[in-house]
């Protein structure tokens, strides 16, 4: 096993010889500082205290821009790969839109591999680019590209093998459940692609590359586009074909951004030496990744029972929820599963710009702490966030006000018109908090505070989206044969709400502006800028 140190530059041999500390500008940094009680203090607008990567030397605005932009972009073209599948799922049938819609959240769930290795991986090279050591930049990003592959080909054997257990436990009957598992075995095929891809881009972002994984995601876009029409619709293979053409998508998508990572275009190179296991390496990675593991596994358990809430209800004969004609028509022919896929496909495309802004502000907070700078990485992380509230809050009125049309644009499904458009004005009235807890956590991910961050997450949907979402809907629970013994077992609902799934959706926005208090409380408390990596 090999230590990136001890076959590179050492970290103090490679750093450039520190300027003389000095009242006023100095001329080899161009960073503004003086001295104050033995601290130094950078000038406003951070211009030049990144040392390496592609956001070195650039102003904090700068920054934010060159380190955002790319990403939304980016992150509009993932969305649209889930929307694609949903798009031709709803073309196809009701029941093809329930099944990828409950497929969506085991999608999710393969995220969570990716996401620990990623933010481990982010925050690592981050930092380590910030400060200029680039040898352990190296040994991270060969590491979490190790990880990737290893991770990829157990979860894609899992989740083939558990795809009856899965449709059962969604309480999907009939040709939902057939297209439900048909669809998971063929998606199992890309699993192993789709962690490397997006590790790669994870490692990519801790560079300040955001460039590389755009163009990345623009071929997979295009790939996945043509490959799941031709497959579902063209060669009638239904289902099957959406989730091949995905698979095929990803495929190609990791060997494009493998090819970047070994050209080293982020400025730091993938060779073979750094996939083999190097202890410390993979210690830190997991050190930093399992308390992300942890925080968002919860977050996924959380919205799998919720999503469980949904899938009871589709199959209650005694749907009430205030929904009318659509929701009798639900509850014989399924169409709810679908139904709250498509809010929060079409949701997504509000969020994005927080998410963007949040991986900037997760890249800045992680590199100027590095630069020991920690006033920056906090007002880079204020920055970011006023941002993200402005742009999400004009999206959330659009949603509020313009859901019917775009509804009935997508899907021709009558069930989905009558209760997407009512989730998504819902939804629409809580952008600028969930624009806050966003970037705040994903400030305080870069810097390295996991851990608070896992503790404040389980405690907010633990505590507050579960039980408000069980509370307000009035969702009698069905319980599956194999675990009651018998096929008619129901839990019911004791609280007098009964708003159905409009109600779970009021529960789950009211979470979202707790929860940006809470995040927000510890950004302001600073504990996050003592944060070690």
């Amino acid at each position: 096993m090999l230590d990136p140190v001890s076959v590179e530059p050492s970290e103090e041999s490679s750093r450039p010889a520190e300027p003389e500390t000095r009242r006023g500008m100095d001329t080899r940094w161009g960073i503004s500082h003086a001295v104050r009680a033995g601290r130094t203090v950078f000038g406003d607008d951070g211009h030049g205290v990144i040392k390496s990567g592609r956001l070195a030397g650039l102003s904090m605005n700068r920054a934010i821009f060159v380190a955002s932009w790319p990403v939304l972009c980016e992150s509009v073209l993932n969305s649209t790969i889930a929307l694609v599948d949903t798009v031709l799922a709803s073309k196809i049938s009701i029941q093809a839109a329930d099944a990828v819609g409950g497929a969506a959240y085991m999608v999710w769930f393969i995220g969570l591999i990716t996401m620990a290795i990623g933010v481990g991986a982010t925050a690592l090279i981050a930092r380590s680019m910030g400060a200029g050591k680039l040898a352990v930049a190296r040994g991270a990003l060969g590491q979490a590209i190790l990880l990737a592959s290893i991770g990829g080909v157990i979860t894609a054997v899992l989740l083939a093998s558990l795809a009856g257990p899965i449709a059962s436990l969604l309480s999907l009957h009939g040709q939902a459940r057939e297209d439900l598992i048909t669809y998971l075995r063929a998606y199992s095929f890309g699993v192993p692609f789709s962690t490397v891809l997006f590790a790669g881009t994870a490692c990519a972002r801790g560079m300040g590359d955001t460039i590389r994984p755009l163009m990345t995601m623009i071929v997979v876009n295009i790939v996945n586009l043509f490959a799941a029409w031709l497959l579902a619709l063209r060669l009638d293979l239904g289902v099957l074909g959406i989730g091949l053409g995905t698979a095929i998508a990803h495929a190609v998508g990791a060997g494009v951004v493998l090819y970047f990572h070994v050209k080293g275009t982020g400025g730091v190179s993938l060779t073979m030496r750094w996939l083999r296991p190097h202890r410390t390496t993979l210690w830190r990675l997991v050190r930093l990744g399992l308390p992300n593991f942890a925080e968002t596994f919860g977050m996924w358990f959380v919205n799998m029972l919720i999503i469980l809430m949904v899938g009871s209800m589709s199959a209650s004969a005694a749907i009430n929820g205030g929904l009318g004609t659509a929701a009798a028509v639900a509850a014989d022919t399924g169409g709810l599963l679908g139904a709250h896929t498509w809010a929060i496909r079409i949701e997504a495309y509000s969020f994005l710009p927080g998410f963007s802004m949040g991986l900037a502000a997760s890249a800045l907070a992680g590199q100027y702490l590095g630069a020991g700078a920690p006033e920056l990485a906090r007002r880079a992380a204020i920055k970011c966030a006023a941002i993200a509230c402005v742009i999400m809050g004009v999206a959330g009125i659009v949603l509020a006000v313009a859901g019917d049309p775009v509804v009935r644009a997508l899907t021709p499904q009558a069930v989905h018109v009558q209760i997407v458009p009512q989730l998504l004005w819902i939804t629409g009235l809580v952008q600028v908090p969930f624009a806050i807890a966003i970037v705040l956590r994903s400030a305080m991910h870069g810097a390295g505070d996991v851990r608070a961050v896992m503790i404040m997450t389980w405690v907010s949907q633990w505590g507050l989206r579960l039980p408000l979402a069980y509370a307000i809907s009035g969702v009698d629970v069905h319980v599956p044969s194999w675990i009651a013994g018998r096929a008619d077992m129901i839990i019911e609902n004791p609280f007098p709400f009964d708003l159905g799934l409009r109600g779970l959706w009021i529960g789950l926005c009211i979470e979202i502006c707790i929860r940006a208090m809470i995040y927000s409380g510890r950004f302001i408390q600073g504990g996050w800028m003592r944060a070690r990596v």
